[in-house]
């Protein structure tokens, strides 16, 4: 059953809402991604560029963004070479600090990755969250798992 206030996510075949008639029309999630997209180029990690955008569930503001790199007021730079412990905050981490809503606001965050799993930890802690769009995979998929364990919707959202 879905909870009160969250709008219902019916989709034709092409991933469109039902409702919308015009083909060419993009939808929000769309938008949202392609804002993440943009702003994972701001990333400063030598490895993997990721952004986030956390959204209201009715798409009409943007309550929070985010990409990786290091913390403010240091190098731009990561502070290792090893991949996974380069040192960068995550997208999903530096949106989730920047989301002054609070806990019980619903979300809709979109990212140009899937979370690791302390990211998707992150998301459980930030509160509100409804549903998850990642475009690409990520090494490990068991942020899904904890994501429908915790009864986050998620979603591939290719783009």
């Amino acid at each position: 059953m879905r909870e009160p206030g969250i709008p219902p996510n019916p989709r034709r075949p092409d991933g469109r809402p039902e409702e919308d008639s015009r083909p060419d029309r993009p939808y929000f999630p769309e938008i949202y991604m392609k804002m993440a997209f943009e702003l994972a180029k701001r990333s400063t990690c030598a490895r993997l560029q990721v952004g986030t955008v956390i959204s209201s569930v009715d798409y009409r503001r943007i309550l929070a963004v985010g990409y990786n790199g290091n913390a403010t007021g240091l190098a731009n730079r990561c502070d290792r070479t090893e991949p996974g412990n380069c040192g960068c905050l995550h997208s999903e981490e530096n949106a989730a600090i920047n989301c002054v809503e609070p806990r019980e606001t619903p979300k809709i965050v979109l990212v140009t990755h899937l979370p690791c799993v302390q990211c998707a930890k992150r998301l459980l802690n930030l509160g509100g969250v409804r549903r998850v769009y990642y475009a690409h995979e990520y090494r490990s998929d068991e942020s899904i798992r904890i994501f429908r364990e915790t009864g986050i919707e998620v979603e591939r959202l290719k783009i």
